[in-house]
């Protein structure tokens, strides 16, 4: 069986690895993957975003299956693309995508349908969003409506900066075409979860729940970044927590989307606060999230193409969804300065002695004519260890990025410090 995985980040190296353990697939490609990818697949030099490029490369080339995990493939529709050619895939279609793609759509969905959310506005008209902000309670969180990078939400303290945030996007372009349109909604608070699911429409089996460190610094300090380090499972996502999700959230959110004449097949994410008033939705993503994944994968029993191909066939209800107990905890490496300015093409050390207790995940890597791994991006490599209980699991974790070096490297001291907390 041959099957293209699209993207080119930790998130991808996770899921390369994991289908790997299927003895069904005799050829594995990723577009365009990195450095590390390269050792695991067969890597082709085409970028997430062109659809059209992969979709004739993936019909020449005879896939069987495509796994489609970025976001802007999927909002470009890629996935419709594939089965245009008929070759089948895993990710929504691009109508199902904007549940990603339009936080818009997304929040007017969850008005519609009764499900939990923070109260909101949307504007189209920068000097309507201005008066709105100058006058509203404080804190409040903008929101670009398009894709961002994850980068176009804003917590506002204070109305000052609230009309800086939307002056930013909707006046200067900050995130472009994606700020021309914004949300602003009341800021949640409590513990936040993140949940994967797969779903095929109608069926969803939840992923183990993780619990991501967004900040650039200790002590949830600096600026908001991609993802510093993911611990799972969650303990705030207690069983009585996860019934009213599955009751008030995942199961209306997909009767909802079907009743919009466009449901979700693949992985839906869930971003939750468990708020006093009970688990709300901050936020949805069309896919699997980055770094979740890297904590979440080594914890599934279960074969992961099988089940990605349930979630295309609707056959999910069918399927074997497993994890193990124990717990996980990914520790990302990254750029010095990132996630602003930083410098790349340092060579990395040490990788042979991390494997040896923990799986690396490559993220932001190159390699050299000479065989030489260097860095190429902001967050270059994801460390997760996988052990009995999380305290074990951060240790080993700790202990085996302990041995990779390269210049300017930065991490956090504390992922899953919180989560410690918590279990007392």
């Amino acid at each position: 069986m041959k099957v293209l995985v699209v993207g080119g980040g930790g998130r991808e190296h996770a899921i390369v690895k994991k289908l790997r353990e299927n003895s069904e697939i005799t050829e594995l490609y990723c577009a365009p993957g990195n450095g590390g990818i390269a050792r695991d697949a067969v890597c082709v030099p085409i970028k997430a975003t062109d659809v059209e490029a992969i979709a004739d490369w993936a019909a020449k080339e005879k896939m069987d299956y495509v796994v489609v995990t970025p976001d802007d493939p999927l909002c470009l529709g890629l996935v419709d693309l594939l089965a245009a050619r008929g070759i089948p895939a895993f990710g929504p279609d691009r109508a199902a995508a904007r549940i990603e793609g339009s936080k818009v759509f997304a929040k007017d969905l969850m008005r519609r349908y009764g499900i939990p959310t923070a109260r909101y506005e949307t504007f189209d008209d920068a000097e309507a969003a201005l008066a709105y902000v100058r006058t509203a309670p404080c804190p409040v969180v903008v929101k670009a409506d398009g894709l961002a990078l994850g980068k176009g939400v804003l917590i506002c303290e204070t109305n000052a900066q609230a009309e800086e945030a939307v002056t930013e996007m909707m006046r200067h372009g900050k995130f472009g075409a994606s700020g021309s349109r914004v949300v602003v909604e009341a800021f949640l608070e409590g513990p936040e979860v993140s949940v994967l699911c797969f779903t095929d429409g109608t069926a969803i089996r939840p992923m183990a729940a993780s619990m991501d460190h967004k900040r650039a610094l200790d002590g949830d300090r600096g600026l908001n970044t991609g993802g510093m380090g993911v611990i799972a499972p969650n303990p705030y996502y207690t069983p009585e927590v996860a019934a009213r999700c599955m009751e008030e959230i995942f199961l209306p959110t997909l009767a909802a989307m079907r009743a919009e004449g466009c449901p979700f097949h693949g992985c839906l994410y869930f971003g939750l606060m468990i708020t006093r008033d009970g688990p709300k939705v901050i936020e949805y993503n069309c896919r699997f999230g980055d770094p979740e994944t890297q904590a979440v994968l080594p914890l599934m029993e279960s074969d992961l193409l099988t089940v990605m191909r349930a979630t295309t066939e609707g056959t999910l209800s069918q399927a074997d969804v497993r994890f193990r107990d124990g717990a996980s905890c990914c520790v990302v490496l990254a750029s010095g300065g990132y996630p602003e300015k930083y410098e790349t093409g340092k060579p990395i050390a040490g990788l042979a002695e991390a494997e040896k207790t923990a799986r690396v995940y490559h993220a932001g890597t190159k390699a050299l004519e000479d065989g030489t791994l260097v860095t190429s991006g902001g967050r270059v490599l994801g460390v997760t260890a996988v052990a009995d209980d999380l305290p074990a699991a951060i240790r080993l974790a700790y202990e085996a990025a302990d041995h990779i070096r390269f210049d300017g490297l930065h991490r956090r001291e504390d992922i899953g410090a919180r989560a410690l907390r918590a279990l007392g």
